[in-house]
């Protein structure tokens, strides 16, 4: 019984191996298609270059932390996006 045991344990050991093999294969390549950089969006910025321009932009300005707060965050997704 112990033997007939091992002996299926192992066919579907051997059974299974290229299917497997094929799997892993399967999304190294979705690694290599998937794994470039994103598409640029024109005139989009990345967090840091759009959080710079808008402090540019709000520097002495005479508005409350909060609303200075709100309007950068808009300003950063706005520049983030292309716009």
């Amino acid at each position: 019984m112990k033997t007939l045991f091992s002996s299926m344990v192992l066919a579907a050991a051997i059974a299974l191996t290229p299917a497997l093999a094929q799997a892993q294969t399967g999304s190294q390549t979705a690694r290599k298609v998937f794994g470039g950089d994103a598409a640029h969006l024109q005139k989009a910025k990345t967090e840091k270059q759009a959080r710079q321009d808008c402090q540019l932009q709000f520097r002495g300005a005479k508005e409350s932390k909060s609303a200075l707060r709100t309007k950068m965050n808009a300003c950063v997704q706005e520049q983030m996006q292309g716009n």
